[in-house]
């Protein structure tokens, strides 16, 4: 559910990053305990807690051990339903996908903190706004008061998020302020932050803010609207076939096409009732278990990527980055 450049969707986009760079790919594969040319593949579902479509869709996926992560969005309408989950669950990879938009028509959602501390992320309505638009003013100091709060929530109903990510990449994509904002809080909670480097040469803020001890995956991929219904499975197993060595994030959105979610998303097919089952079907999919058997394409997860880091960090001396 993002509404950036759609050049920038494609999954298949690669940016080189030059080898004097600040943040050198780091030998991640290898703390991880495999060679350094494994392809090591994050399937990670957005959106839980979006709809109780979305929930069952991304547990099934989990269930089939295909989908290895998934972030929760704690100001929409089925979270404590995922909450209960996460709960019952201490082992599934859960982060928080931190959510200052609300995009969808007739479906919304606004802020967990007071309305009163927070209004340069609400419409006329008391809503997220559905879009930032250039005339759009986000005050940093307010983004930072909601995304505790959203913390805060998640903690209180039993969610122990092993990561934090970005609803739509707003705290990403919409410039350094907010980049520094989400960046510090997840240093202060001790939780990596996805942060990819092919988002470098797009948004350079990115790598000039991050330190040594800051977790960085090499990729974070995902699909483009402008794929045709029929060229879906074919898309996904060509990228998947080309998939460099190191750590990818490989962002879906699973849901079922169902009455819920079809009314939920009427007012665009873009991350739709529709979409959602596709990725759902092929994430689920005996052929994509085989893909990744035939192309020893390892799936991993946030949390054991975050131990390992720490563990390694830990033996040079650095910084503890447990997971609280």
């Amino acid at each position: 559910m993002m509404r950036i450049r759609a050049s920038t969707l494609l999954l298949l986009a690669a940016v080189s990053v030059s080898a004097d760079a600040q943040h050198k790919a780091e030998p991640l594969a290898e703390a991880l305990g495999y060679p350094s040319d494994a392809r090591l593949l994050i399937v990670h579902a957005d959106d839980l807690g979006f709809s109780h479509s979305v929930n069952a869709a991304t547990i099934k996926g989990f269930d089939a051990g295909l989908i290895s992560s998934a972030s929760l969005m704690v100001p929409c309408p089925w979270f404590p339903e995922i909450a209960a989950y996460a709960k019952s669950h201490p082992e599934a990879d859960l982060g928080l996908h931190l959510t200052l938009t609300s995009e969808r028509t007739f479906y919304r959602w606004g802020p967990v903190a007071s309305k009163d501390k927070v209004p340069s992320l609400l419409d006329a309505y008391g809503y997220f706004h559905e879009n930032w638009t250039e005339g759009t003013v986000i005050d940093p100091k307010e983004a930072e008061v909601e995304i505790r709060a959203q913390i805060d929530k998640a903690y209180a109903m039993g969610v122990r998020p092993t990561h934090l990510d970005s609803h739509q990449y707003r705290l990403f994509a919409n410039g350094k302020a907010l980049f520094e904002t989400v960046l510090r809080v997840a240093r202060e909670h001790r939780l990596p932050l996805l942060v990819a480097r092919n988002w470098f040469a797009q948004w350079p803020y990115l790598e000039a803010e991050l330190g040594p001890g800051d977790l960085v995956i090499d990729e974070a991929l995902t699909i483009a609207p402008e794929v045709p219904p029929e060229k879906w499975a074919a898309f996904y197993t060509d990228a998947l076939k080309r998939l460099r060595p190191g750590v990818t994030e490989l962002l879906i959105h699973p849901g079922h096409d169902d009455e819920e979610m079809r009314a939920i998303t009427r007012d665009r097919e873009t991350w739709g009732a529709a979409w959602r089952q596709r990725d759902l079907t092929f994430f689920t999919s005996p052929e994509f278990r085989q893909l990744l058997q035939e192309q020893n394409i390892k799936l991993i997860t946030w949390r054991e990527l975050h131990k390992a880091v720490t563990e390694r960090a830990g033996a040079d001396g650095r910084r503890d980055e447990a997971i609280r």
